[in-house]
């Protein structure tokens, strides 16, 4: 108000009536601010009370309300006082909220649950619980140099390791070996490691992978130039295998049945009834005998399919009456037996 020109001085006077109310507030400091969320809410009141008094049926309940109004013992004025104590411990306590502006803010600070534990002892406050299994406290078990154990593993560990790596020569029956022998070894190492990545591959793919004939290989790996050369490396003579292979002659083709000449009539005949007998599927005469077939099938069906069994190897036998269900129950009739 101090700050304030001459001009805005008048202005608010000028506003000032009987209905209106002026009070002091400041947002920055946050002074006066409850004094002005009081006087709201009061005025907000009065006017609801003043519109439900104006109402038809407030004459229905006004019978019910009693307002007591106490009187004065003597002419003594007895103003509210709150303690100075409560007044000092109320500005040197901190809330949570000022606490969580100290540290952090929301997200960050976590409020303590045990700071108001009335323990004999104000240090047991922070103890850790202890975690009992079987009767027994954990913590009575733990080693407490395990750390420090731990460590020296390790460190025996690494020093295991380096001197592995340090060790690189190969020994055989106490005996080292040559340069020569050593390349002969990583070679045979190294094919060893191929052939077994080759055989689970092609055991992992085994499900996946359709029996081809080997006339379709594409690959081209079983051909009579391998064949020799296996049989020489295992010191035997290919030349009866190598004969053999190649004078396999392969079956002579069926001819056609339209490439027969009128000489060969009831051959075609033949023929042409195989193809049909083929055509008319599962090896029947033709499609009659086919479709009478599937009747008699079907009507073979039939009993088993009134018992409602699930094939033929189906026994089951369910029990239409079981014992649990109707064993010590009476019916209608007579009670001389229970």
């Amino acid at each position: 108000m101090k700050s304030l020109s001459e001009e805005d001085l008048k202005l608010i006077e000028e506003m000032k009536t009987e209905e209106a109310v002026v009070l002091n507030m400041s947002t920055l400091t946050e002074e006066g601010v409850m004094a002005v969320k009081n006087a709201a809410c009061e005025r907000l009141l009065d006017q609801r009370v003043e519109e439900k008094m104006k109402s038809r049926r407030i004459g229905d309940h006004l019978n019910r309300f009693h307002v007591a109004m106490p009187k004065l013992r003597d002419d003594k004025e007895r103003l509210p006082c709150t303690p100075q104590v409560v007044m000092e411990a109320g500005e040197s306590q901190k809330t949570e909220k000022d606490l969580e502006d100290e540290n952090g803010g929301a997200g960050v600070y976590n409020a303590s649950l045990k700071k108001k534990y009335i323990l004999a002892d104000e240090s047991w406050k922070d103890d850790i619980i202890p975690e009992i299994c079987d009767g027994h406290n954990v913590a009575d078990f733990m080693d407490p140099d395990i750390l420090n154990r731990l460590e020296e593993l390790t460190s025996e560990e690494d020093h295991r390791r380096k001197a592995e790596k340090e060790e690189d020569d190969f020994e055989i029956e106490d005996e080292k070996l040559t340069e020569e022998q050593k390349k002969q070894l990583a070679d045979i190492l190294k094919k060893k490691a191929l052939l077994i990545q080759e055989h689970r591959l092609k055991k992992s793919n085994a499900q996946n992978r359709a029996a081809v004939p080997r006339k379709f290989n594409k690959d081209k790996k079983f051909t009579r130039e391998r064949l020799g050369r296996d049989l020489l490396s295992l010191g035997l003579d290919p030349a009866s295998a190598m004969n053999r292979a190649r004078s396999k002659s392969r079956g002579r083709k069926r001819e056609r049945c339209d490439d027969v000449n009128d000489e060969q009539q009831s051959n075609k005949k033949l023929c042409l009834s195989r193809s049909r007998s083929v055509l008319a599927g599962e090896g029947f005469k033709d499609s009659s005998q086919k479709i009478k077939a599937i009747k008699i099938g079907n009507k073979s069906h039939r009993k088993r399919n009134k018992d409602a069994r699930r094939g033929e190897a189906d026994r089951v036998i369910p029990t239409l009456k079981p014992k649990h269900l109707f064993s010590g129950k009476r019916g209608k009739g007579k009670t001389q037996r229970r």
